[in-house]
């Protein structure tokens, strides 16, 4: 589930979320509404291209990923996960929801 909010600047963001309410990843920050709804549309061919997901460990040692578009600019990022098993798994859950935001009906 994809939650698009205007915030007090004017600008838009994004949050993807898990089926249980957990968010996965949240965006950049967008000048317009068009310019959000055009990328949340191009999300899912995304999927299919390795290079999409930027693996990162923080200063604390937490793992989180960026999510980038095709030119290689960063679109989201997740949250901080204590364990990179659990940054994988955030990764496989991001790509399952993404996949199925272009399935009819949902």
């Amino acid at each position: 589930m994809i939650e698009i909010k205007q915030q007090k600047n004017n600008t838009y963001q994004f949050r993807l979320k898990a089926a249980g309410g957990q968010t996965l990843l949240k965006s950049i920050a967008f000048n317009s509404r068009e310019e959000i709804e055009q990328t949340v549309k191009q999300l899912a061919p995304l999927t299919n291209d390795y290079n999409i997901i930027e693996r990162k460990t923080n200063y604390e040692g937490n793992f989180m990923f960026n999510l980038k578009d095709r030119s290689g600019k960063v679109i989201g990022n997740s949250l901080l996960y204590n364990s990179e098993a659990g940054m994988e798994n955030g990764i496989s859950n991001l790509k399952r929801s993404i996949r199925s935001l272009a399935k009819p009906g949902l």
